[in-house]
């Protein structure tokens, strides 16, 4: 009777836990929370001594029995009213939870995305550092290519003028040769016409070291072909020999299967004769037993099978009659010989 509330309380408790995820209790918690139970327990109406049962009423019994029952319920309801109320302030001080964590959260989100943009703004300046750095680098390198380039200029240029004043001899070279000429108007058209002559010259050049190479590959590739065609004319001779070898063999093989051809249809032949005579051998022999033993056959003429099938039940008839004659000899000489004696 003791144990019941306490078991009726875990339960309640369990079901609470399973509707409510959120509450969750561990084992000393608990014992801590069903201690008052137990306490109330002993001053729960125990059973009876059995010295006093035995001199009870079973009416007086059930009615103890029931007030009892009355009094545990009592004590029931009194510990789900404690528990409603307990769980009602806890679900109270998780609301209130749950509010100061909403609350936390958004203050580190804040907080979060303020050293975010923190971090933004400072690796925007930074980007924007290093850029102006390296755009300040590269145009210090271009000066100085700038400067390296206009110094080749300058040396180049002097090298142009000295050349100049030493070619300047074959201008007066080319002037000279116009005035003397009737063909060209100009020394540039002179040039012209000499650069001509030279680039047909290089072309004619290219053109006979290509022939000259065709003909070099030409003519290898005749001897290539050549050589091929020598390996070829062996190996088709090699085959022409090999192929006229299985000639004979093949001819050697023919005259051989047709002697046997010959000889099978000999045989054949003979075979054919010797079934004609079998034949009309059975023919006779079922014309004879049928016409002296009266039997009524239908059996075609060209059935032989069936005529030696019935050939055949015939000669068992015959040799069973046999037999009976037989035994039927033997046993009257044997009361004869039994009153002889």
């Amino acid at each position: 009777m003791t144990a019941y509330p306490t078991t009726v309380q875990t339960s309640v408790y369990q079901q609470t836990c399973e509707r409510m995820p959120g509450i969750k209790m561990s084992a000393d918690h608990l014992s801590l929370r069903l201690r008052p139970i137990r306490r109330r327990d002993r001053s729960f109406p125990r059973r009876m001594p059995d010295r006093e049962d035995d001199f009870l009423t079973p009416a007086t019994r059930l009615l103890e029995k029931k007030r009892e029952m009355i009094e545990v319920e009592q004590a029931l309801n009194t510990e789900k009213e404690e528990f409603q109320m307990k769980t009602e302030s806890l679900q109270q001080r998780r609301a209130e939870l749950e509010h100061k964590e909403e609350k936390l959260k958004d203050s580190l989100f804040k907080f979060d995305k303020f050293l975010k943009e923190n971090d933004s703004k400072r690796k925007r300046a930074q980007r924007k550092a290093d850029e102006e750095r390296q755009l300040a680098t590269q145009k210090e390198r271009e000066a100085i290519r700038l400067q390296a380039e206009n110094k080749q200029l300058l040396a180049c240029k002097e090298r142009l003028l000295c050349r100049q004043e030493k070619t300047s001899i074959y201008q007066n070279y080319l002037q000279r040769v116009l005035e003397r000429t009737d063909e060209f108007q100009e020394v540039q058209e002179m040039i012209d016409r000499f650069n001509t002559l030279m680039a047909t010259q290089d072309k004619l050049l290219k053109r006979e070291l290509e022939n000259q190479e065709n003909t070099e590959k030409e003519k290898a590739r005749l001897l290539h072909y050549q050589e091929e065609a020598r390996s070829q004319i062996l190996e088709l001779n090699n085959q022409l020999a090999d192929l006229q070898e299985e000639l004979e063999k093949a001819r050697a093989v023919v005259l051989e299967w047709e002697s046997r051809w010959a000889q099978i249809q000999n045989t054949a032949a003979d075979n054919t004769l010797r079934l004609g005579r079998i034949r009309m051998a059975t023919l006779n022999l079922f014309q004879i037993i049928t016409k002296q033993m009266h039997i009524k056959s239908d059996e075609s003429i060209e059935d032989t099978e069936g005529q030696l099938e019935k050939i055949k039940i015939c000669f068992a008839d015959l040799d069973a009659i046999y037999k009976d004659l037989k035994k039927a000899e033997i046993n009257p000489q044997t009361p004869a010989m039994s009153t002889a004696n």
